[in-house]
């Protein structure tokens, strides 16, 4: 974004706390003065196709930590929102800053609807603390503990007993690594089948720093795979111990767990086919223009490709404007971003995404009507 030199300019914006990103208010009687220094690429789909669509759709913001993905993912929100679509603004990373964009609590993992938009705008902040004590309450039954509970369903109760002597109950029901995004997994299939969600017709999703996002992408798979082998040794199981069931005259009657795991697996499908779906779902990667931000980008978008979830737009934000009087420092920081922007021309993984630059400024936005006027800009 070039500003304008002129005087008696009014700097307008809200209370800041938080060091993400970009848009300046600039007030000279009465009238905001903003002028953008890029646009999206005119052979990819713009806004308005992507409102157009009647279909749901889940849009995927992700990258490297404080490019300012939140800032991006909250203005694509409130555009949606403002151009009659009930949406649903998501966090899934664990260290949230939605309540610092839209400058409104949003804490406790419950939908929270955010004032301002035209038409419904509603906020969820996934609580990690809320969702590990869900996971201890689900493991923990009758006084026993879930490992024993599944380990009695597969017919091998005395082992489960022999580990609770040895205390390693206690270490299997705590919450494994990986459970925030175990979560999130979760929180998806909800939008997709219970009807609380049904209302909404786009979904955005403000994800963890890369490492955490391809964990979530990737979980579907790895838990298909896990629970395909848990059912294979089930059912060997099953089948060397019911000669011996049927002499003691014990019923077999553990289809229930079989059947919870096998409902399990069909969902994991589901969501794995739903991130991969290139008519429903999009994943945007927002970065900066440095070296070190653009090749992280590189690779997550080849590791996006290698999970088959469609990505078409590449966000480069805090791009600093063209002046015609510069400082040492920013002729040196505008040289150093001219050499990372002209690396994603030349990236093999990069150069076929749209490009959409979004300038740098001196104040962060905060707010929904600084969050539209943020949209208006990135998302044209």
């Amino acid at each position: 974004m070039l500003l304008t030199q002129t005087p008696k300019l009014t700097l307008f914006s809200s209370r800041l706390t938080s060091p993400r990103h970009v848009c300046l208010y600039l007030r000279r009687g009465g009238a905001f003065q903003v002028r953008a220094i890029a646009t999206p690429a005119d052979t990819a789909e713009g806004f308005e196709e992507m409102a157009a669509s009647t279909m749901r759709k889940y849009y995927m913001l992700g990258g490297k930590g404080g490019v300012g993905k939140t800032s991006c993912a909250a203005s694509l929100a409130v555009k949606f929102a403002n151009s009659g679509h009930p949406t649903l603004v998501v966090s899934t990373d664990p260290a949230h800053s939605l309540s610092d964009s839209f400058a409104q609590d949003l804490t406790g993992g419950l939908l929270v609807p955010v004032e301002g938009p035209d038409s419904p705008l509603f906020a969820l902040e996934i609580n990690p603390e809320m969702a590990r004590e869900e996971f201890r309450s689900a493991t923990q039954t009758s006084g026993g503990t879930g490992v024993k509970d599944f380990m009695d369903s597969m017919g091998l109760g005395m082992i489960a007993e022999q580990l609770g002597e040895l205390k390693l109950g206690e270490l299997l029901d705590t919450p494994p690594p990986g459970l925030d995004e175990a979560i999130a997994i979760s929180k998806v299939m909800q939008f997709v089948e219970s009807p609380q969600y049904s209302m909404f017709s786009r979904i955005i999703f403000d994800t963890a720093p890369t490492g955490h996002t391809l964990r979530l992408l990737s979980l579907p798979d790895f838990l298909d795979a896990s629970i395909g082998k848990i059912l294979k040794l089930r059912q060997k199981i099953t089948q060397a111990t019911s000669a011996i069931k049927s002499v003691f005259g014990q019923d077999e009657n553990k289809a229930d767990s079989t059947d919870k795991l096998e409902k399990l697996r069909e969902r994991m499908v589901q969501v794995r086919e739903l991130f991969r779906d290139t008519d429903s779902t999009e994943f945007i990667i927002v970065t900066i223009p440095t070296v070190m931000a653009i090749s992280e980008s590189s690779r997550l978008c080849a590791s996006l490709k290698k999970e088959q979830v469609p990505v078409k737009r590449l966000i480069v934000n805090q791009v600093l404007p063209p002046s015609a009087s510069d400082c040492k420092f920013c002729a040196m920081k505008r040289k150093d971003q001219t050499r990372a922007l002209d690396m994603i021309k030349s990236d093999s993984e990069l150069m076929g995404l749209n490009l959409i630059q979004a300038p740098l400024v001196d104040v962060e936005i905060r707010g929904v009507p600084a969050l539209r006027f943020l949209g208006d800009i990135v998302w044209k």
